[in-house]
């Protein structure tokens, strides 16, 4: 036995050392040879299993008798011994050749057996690594660096204190935005009301008070649960404007004491109505005061536009001209509309003009009788004043009509010179009242103007011809009262608090519930209209670039690879839509015009700012706003937005504000995965919005992940199958594909960076890919212009990326639906 064993040990040994002539033999035609066949007959048995196991006997030889034997038997063996060992030897021999047929048999299935066991495991250990690399690279599961700046233990907090999608998927996903959670309003200042190339929109600086803050204030009464992305840049130019930690500038200071004085509503209120009345006097006075020279109509017109950007028979902005636009032009004109009436009107359909609404005259009837008596209007003379104020007003009103039924009948962007203006509408001294507008600019009554209601100028000058030449109210002065009254409306917001309560009085007399707007909130918007470039440097001081550009130029790299993904309805959609993308320069929209505080300095050297008198200090803000709108007509370079939100097109340049790159959305101190999960999913929607808004006709990949995206919401609902269920509209199935392929455009960017640096921190110990999600869903109520085409809320795309495998570390389970059973959009 010893010796039979050690002859089994030798050959496998001997099959170990020859294991790699083994796999060069496997190439060989002819591999017959008796050593070999038996090398790996014994290299593939176990050594652990006994010889009989094996089916190994050693040669009758060596057999040993049995110790009970006699010994005459013993001698009897011995003496036979050769004579056994040779007929031993020639049954080994014939053993041996009636072997070879087997081995040859079954040689090439073990040899096949061998290379593909080989592969397999090559193919298994190719595929552990590349498994394990994608984990790393996509949930970085292992231990994760914390981030531990103060930005990141704010974040932590917060995080901390919302609701978790991985750990209640089905309660997170299908909330509503009512509850206690951030949401941003995506879009920006809501200018022109949809004029194209209108100043209001978002390349240009609006002039009119009121609009700009209308859209802003909206939506007050969720302040105290939610903040918007407007909310949240106005809360940090307020802490700018609040911080003394460093030695500013005098233009800096200024700006400072401008919000300051602003937000001291109690010096407002104790000069009373006095500082507007002595500044009446200065204009020559009105009837209503019992003081008035008579001043001349166009004069006090031309001054009220120069000096107090107040416009009471029609309004003047500053823009282009979008027929000149598209063929790559950038001249600026004056554009002329009608004005913002302050008596309520609204449009009749069937007779095709506005009237003022029957319900609303008692009310506005009250409220201008309670101005007059702040302003010490005697009761028996203000009721004649109120009357033909209303009276005017009326007239005026029928004469506008609204922005859709003037496009319809093309009235906007109509050019004409000066001169031919003057002779459409007479009553009105147009270059004169321009020149004082835009003063110390030279204009000629050559220069080109764009009306956007000529019919409506028409009747205006009309109206005003009229009430100049009724001689039985020359003593009344209507039209100066109506143009006081307007004065009073654009100052009253730096006046005493009675005057802005009367207006909050009649705004809920018509219906308007919403909760007014914080003082501090109005004082950063008014600051901003005349220090928009202090607070413009300011900002940049404390924006990262280099990680905001890092992120834009990712974000527009990953859309133009999500493009080529697309399929497309025909190849000249895709080659106009890759054109225009292709000469995109996309880049941080800033202000290299102002480069240090010295410029500053020097800029606003002229501007005094009280620190006890608000008034006075509003109507500087008023000259400052009427030279950036002079500015404006000269210069053909665009000066940064500060309050913009949304990327724009500049020529071949995709503009991003700096306003939209701050704290908490975006932070440098960040990890990656949280500024791409919520900055870069924002970015992506903008852009996917503002480059492909036909995108639902060009491609048929929209409709087909808008259903697959609903399919996935009505099988969580359980409401597949049911009656409850609706398809979705074209509109809705792009806002879902926009939605859904931007989560995907900033994950896939996301990726794109750790490759470019590897080394990214966490937050709460959160591994990359759920910190990317969980920060994705902190803007889960993005109020922008296409919510209402959303039919789920975003967070809900969530479970329908985290269905694609491996991608999501910790696995969604749902009470009422496995997400891992839903099909990969």
């Amino acid at each position: 036995m010893f010796d039979g064993g050690t002859a089994g040990g030798g050959a496998h040994v001997k099959c170990k050392r020859t294991e790699d002539a083994t796999h060069r033999e496997t190439h060989n035609a002819r591999m017959g040879e008796t050593p070999i066949q038996l090398e790996l007959q014994l290299s593939v048995k176990p050594l652990s299993q006994p010889e009989s196991d094996r089916g190994l006997h050693p040669p009758p030889l060596l057999q040993l008798p049995h110790p009970t034997e006699d010994p005459p038997q013993v001698q009897q063996q011995i003496q036979l011994q050769p004579e056994q060992q040779q007929q031993q030897q020639l049954s080994e021999s014939n053993s041996e050749h009636q072997a070879k047929p087997v081995w040859i048999k079954h040689r090439r299935l073990l040899l096949l057996l061998l290379g593909i066991s080989f592969c397999a495991a090559m193919i298994g250990l190719f595929y552990y690594m590349h498994h394990n690399l994608y984990t790393k690279t996509n949930n970085h599961t292992g231990p994760v660096t914390p981030c531990l700046s103060p930005a990141c233990q704010w974040a932590s907090a917060r995080l901390s204190s919302s609701a978790d999608p991985f750990t209640q998927p089905c309660d997170y996903f299908l909330f509503t935005c009512e509850s206690d959670r951030l949401t941003l309003d995506g879009g920006g200042r809501l200018r022109g009301q949809g004029i194209p190339g209108h100043p209001q929109n978002r390349m240009e600086k609006s002039t009119s008070p009121e609009r700009r803050g209308k859209n802003e204030e909206k939506g007050g009464e969720r302040e105290d649960k939610t903040m918007n992305r407007k909310a949240l840049l106005l809360q940090n130019l307020r802490g700018t404007l609040e911080t003394n930690n460093r030695p500013d500038g005098s233009a800096v200071q200024k700006a400072k004491r401008f919000y300051r004085s602003c937000l001291d509503t109690r010096s407002l209120d104790t000069p009373g109505a006095e500082p507007f009345l002595t500044l009446i006097q200065k204009l020559g006075g009105w009837a209503v005061s019992g003081h008035w020279n008579k001043t001349n109509f166009n004069s006090t017109l031309g001054l009220l536009m120069r000096d107090y950007a107040t416009f009471p028979f029609f309004n003047l902005y500053v823009g282009k001209d979008p027929n000149e636009t598209a063929t790559g032009k950038s001249k600026r004109y004056i554009q002329i509309d009608q004005p913002d009436l302050l008596i309520p009107i609204q449009w009749n359909s069937k007779t095709q003009k506005s009237e003022a609404k029957t319900e609303t005259l008692r009310p506005f009837l009250a409220s201008c009788q309670r101005y007059l008596a702040l302003l010490g209007a005697l009761p028996g003379s203000s009721m004649i004043h109120v009357g033909t104020f209303i009276s005017l007003s009326s007239e005026l009103a029928v004469a506008a009509s609204p922005l859709q039924h003037r496009l319809t009948k093309g009235q906007l962007h109509q050019r004409m010179t000066i001169k031919e203006l003057q002779r459409q509408a007479p009553a009105v001294d147009w270059l004169g009242c321009l020149q004082a507008a835009f003063h110390p600019l030279a204009l000629s009554e050559d220069d080109h103007v764009l009306l956007h209601n000529l019919p409506y100028i028409v009747q205006m000058s009309r109206i005003i011809n009229k009430w100049l030449n009724k001689h039985e109210l020359s003593t009344s002065g209507p039209l100066h009262t109506f143009m006081f009254l307007n004065l009073l409306h654009t100052l009253m917001p730096a006046m005493d608090s009675r005057f802005s309560q009367t207006a909050k009085n009649f705004s809920v007399a018509l219906g308007n519930t919403d909760r007014e707007a914080p003082r501090w909130k109005h004082c950063v918007l008014e600051t901003e209209r005349g220090f928009d470039s202090v607070l413009t440097h300011l900002l940049s001081e404390r924006i990262a670039h280099r990680e905001a550009e890092e992120i834009i130029q990712n974000i527009f790299s990953s859309i133009k690879s999500k493009l080529h993904e697309l399929k497309w309805t025909e190849q000249t959609s895709f080659d106009l839509v890759m054109k225009k993308v292709q000469s995109l320069v996309p880049r941080l929209w800033t202000t290299t015009e102002i480069s240090s505080e010295a410029e500053l300095d020097l800029l606003f050297s002229k501007v005094t700012v009280s620190a006890n008198s608000y008034f006075s200090n509003y109507i500087q803000l008023l000259s400052l706003w009427q030279k950036r709108r002079s500015k404006l007509l000269i210069e053909q370079t665009e000066d940064a937005d500060i309050l913009s939100l949304s990327p724009s097109l500049l020529g071949n340049e995709l503009l991003f504000p700096m306003g939209i790159f701050i704290p908490p959305i975006f932070h440098p101190t960040y990890p990656r995965a949280m500024n791409y999960g919520a900055m870069g999913f924002l970015l992506a929607k903008d852009i996917l919005h503002l480059l492909l808004p036909k995108i639902y006709s060009q491609s048929e990949t929209v409709h087909a992940v808008g259903e697959c995206v609903w399919a996935h919401y009505l099988t969580v609902t359980e409401r597949a199958g049911r009656g409850g269920a609706f398809s979705l509209s074209a509109a809705q199935q792009q806002e879902v594909w926009v939605q859904y392929s931007a989560l995907q455009v900033a994950l896939q960017a996301y990726h794109q960076s750790l490759k470019q640096q590897p080394v990214d921190t966490s937050i709460s110990g959160l591994s990359h890919t759920r910190l990317f999600l969980t920060s994705f869903s902190q803007i889960n109520c993005d109020s922008d212009p296409f919510r209402e085409f959303m039919p789920m809320e975003p967070s809900f795309l969530i479970t329908v990326i985290c269905a694609k495998s491996n991608l999501c570390s910790t696995g969604l389970q749902c009470s009422i639906k496995t997400q891992n059973s839903l099909q990969t959009c």
